[in-house]
C-alpha cells in the first residue's frame, strides 16, 4: 500500500469516525412556523380562562371583563349544586369507567380464544364505537321511551312499569349503560392487542405445568398487559370526566338534576345562563382534575417500567 493510499484511508476514518453536528437549522425555521400556531391557539384561549375566571363577562355592547377578584372561585367551593354535580360525576365516572374496563377485558380474552371467524366478530364489536355519541344518545331515546321503545317494552314484561329516563336512579343507570355499550369495544380492542403480544411460549409452558386457567390469568396474562390496560384506563378517564353528548341528547341533565354532571353544568352555566366567569372558574377546575388523573396513571406506567 503506498503512502497516499494510507493517508487517503486515515481520512476516510476520521470522516466516518467523527460525530456529525446535528442539522437543526433548516427543520428548525420550517417548524417554527407550525409550533407558534399551535402555541397561539393553545396559550392564549388558556390565559383568556384564567382571566374570565376573576372577571365578570359583560356581554351587551361589546365583551368585556369587570374585574371580581376571587368571588367566582368562592363561589365555586360554597356552591352546594356544583358539589352534588362532582359527586355524580366521580360516580359516573367509577362506574362507566369500571364496567367498560371489566366486560372490555373479558370480551378480549373471549375473542382471544376464538380461532375462526375471530376478525368478523370483531368487526361487529366496533360497530358502536364508530358511531357519534349524539347517535347513540338518539338512539337510547328512542329504545327507553315508555310508549315505544324496545327496552320499555322487554323491562315491562319483566315487571317494571315506570319510565326508565323520568326516574332518577334509571335515568342514571340508562345513560351509565349507554356510554358503556358505545365505548366498551374500544377497551376489548386495546386488550386484544395486548393479549396477541403475549409470548405464546409462555402460555404453553403454563398449560404444560398443568396451570389452571384463573392462575395462568392471574400471574401471566394480567402482568404481561398490565401497562396496555393502564394506558386503555388513561384513555377512557379522559374522555369520560368531560362526557357530554349522551347525557345532554337523553335527559338534558334531569330528571331532577339527577344525571346533571359537571360537563352539563358547565354548558347550562355559560350557554344558557351567560355566567361566563363562573363557566371559566369550573372548566379550569375539571381540567386541574384531568391533569390529576392523568399524572397519576402515568406515574403508575413509569413505576411499572422501573420495577420491570
Amino acid at each position: 500500500m503506498t503512502q497516499a493510499e494510507s493517508a487517503l484511508g486515515e481520512a476516510t476514518r476520521r470522516k466516518t469516525a467523527a460525530p456529525r453536528e446535528p442539522r437543526v437549522g433548516f427543520e428548525g425555521r420550517m417548524m417554527a412556523p407550525g409550533l407558534l400556531l399551535l402555541a397561539a391557539l393553545s396559550i392564549v384561549p388558556f390565559l383568556a380562562l384564567i382571566a374570565m375566571s376573576f372577571s365578570r363577562v359583560r356581554l351587551l355592547g361589546g365583551v368585556r371583563l369587570d374585574l371580581v377578584g376571587l368571588d367566582n372561585w368562592a363561589r365555586f367551593f360554597t356552591d352546594a349544586d356544583m358539589w352534588m354535580s362532582w359527586l355524580r360525576t366521580i360516580v359516573y365516572f367509577v362506574l362507566t369507567v369500571g364496567l367498560e374496563m371489566a366486560l372490555g377485558v373479558g370480551v378480549a380474552l373471549l375473542l382471544f380464544r376464538v380461532l375462526h371467524g375471530r376478525n368478523l366478530l370483531l368487526s361487529l364489536l366496533l360497530l358502536p364505537m364508530f358511531a357519534a355519541p349524539s347517535i347513540v344518545g338518539l338512539l337510547g331515546r328512542y329504545l327507553t321511551d315508555s310508549t315505544f321503545g324496545l327496552y320499555a317494552w322487554v323491562l315491562a314484561g319483566l315487571g317494571y312499569s315506570g319510565d326508565i329516563l323520568g326516574s332518577p336512579t334509571s335515568a342514571f343507570l340508562a345513560v351509565v349503560l349507554m356510554d358503556v355499550w358505545e365505548w366498551t369495544p374500544l377497551i376489548a380492542l386495546i386488550a386484544l392487542a395486548g393479549l396477541s403480544s403475549v409470548p405464546q411460549s409462555v402460555r404453553e409452558a403454563a398449560a404444560v405445568d398443568g396451570a389452571p386457567g384463573w392462575m395462568t390469568l392471574r400471574y401471566i396474562i394480567f402482568p404481561a398487559i398490565s401497562n396496555v390496560l393502564l394506558v386503555a384506563l388513561l384513555i377512557r378517564s379522559m374522555d369520560a370526566i368531560r362526557y357530554f353528548d349522551i347525557i345532554w341528547v337523553t335527559t338534558n341533565g334531569g330528571p331532577a338534576d339527577a344525571t346533571k354532571i359537571v360537563p352539563v353544568r358547565l354548558y347550562e352555566t355559560a350557554f344558557r345562563f351567560f355566567d361566563l366567569g363562573y363557566a371559566a372558574a369550573i372548566g379550569l377546575a375539571m381540567l386541574a382534575f384531568s391533569i390529576f388523573i392523568a399524572r397519576t396513571f402515568v406515574r403508575l406506567l413509569d413505576v411499572r417500567g422501573l420495577t420491570r
